[in-house]
């Protein structure tokens, strides 16, 4: 073994692991993520000296993606709900597939050195988020927020979670609610570039990304994003 890899792992932490690869600076592993509608998705997993990690997919035989981050591969394997890649991606141990979590595998994961390409990865595929519609405490109509700029993407957040946001606190010009809103026709068109009446696709509905979720922020929301996006 690669004296760097024999730092780090012992013949005994890694013999039951399936799928056992050994490179130059990296182990490799297979790995999957399961999905109620898709089942697994299968992978290979590397884990490179300097605590980096990245996924090869397998879903298909032509599936081109061969460097994802966790965070990257559970989205790409389609599995619902939270993003908590540490308990959904497993590795098969003895015939049983095992969460990243009880593995010796994680406690080698330094997002220090994942993290330039986690977020690269992240905003690459999740360039476009849709507009959206903050509704006003008082008199209950809905303003559109444009979400193009981590600005945008903000200033939305922060009113979608504002208790009494009102109409006077819309940032892009000084209105009140004698305003009318906007037309239900005009409202159905929300920016999607696949096509202008979507009602929400892959393309266009984030559901947590380094431009929409933010450090300094202690909403349950960008807290559970950042735990899950961080050792």
């Amino acid at each position: 073994m690669n004296p760097r890899l024999s730092n780090m792992f012992t013949e005994e932490e890694l013999k039951d692991i399936e799928g056992l690869k050994r490179g130059s600076d990296f182990i490799e592993v297979k790995c999957g993520c399961t999905s109620r509608k898709y089942g697994d998705t299968i992978g290979k997993l590397r884990v490179f000296t300097n605590g980096q990690f990245l996924i090869s997919c397998e879903c298909t035989p032509y599936c081109e993606e061969e460097k994802l981050t966790p965070y990257d591969f559970e989205k790409h394997s389609g599995k619902e709900g939270t993003r908590k890649w540490k308990n959904h991606i497993w590795v098969v141990m003895k015939n049983k597939k095992v969460p990243l979590w009880r593995t010796v595998l994680l406690k080698y994961y330094k997002h220090a050195s994942n993290g330039a390409n986690e977020l690269t990865s992240t905003r690459a595929k999740r360039l476009f988020h849709r507009d959206e519609f903050v509704r006003c405490s008082r008199c209950k109509k809905e303003r559109r927020f444009r979400l193009r700029t981590d600005e945008e993407c903000r200033r939305y957040h922060d009113a979608a979670k504002a208790r009494k946001w009102k109409c006077a606190n819309w940032p892009y010009d000084k209105i009140t609610c004698k305003v009318d809103e906007e037309r239900a026709s005009r409202k159905s068109c929300r920016g999607c570039p696949r096509s202008p009446s979507c009602k929400g696709c892959t393309t266009c509905v984030c559901f947590g990304c380094f431009k929409c979720r933010f450090l300094d922020c202690k909403c349950r929301t960008c807290v559970d994003f950042v735990q899950n996006a961080e050792p």
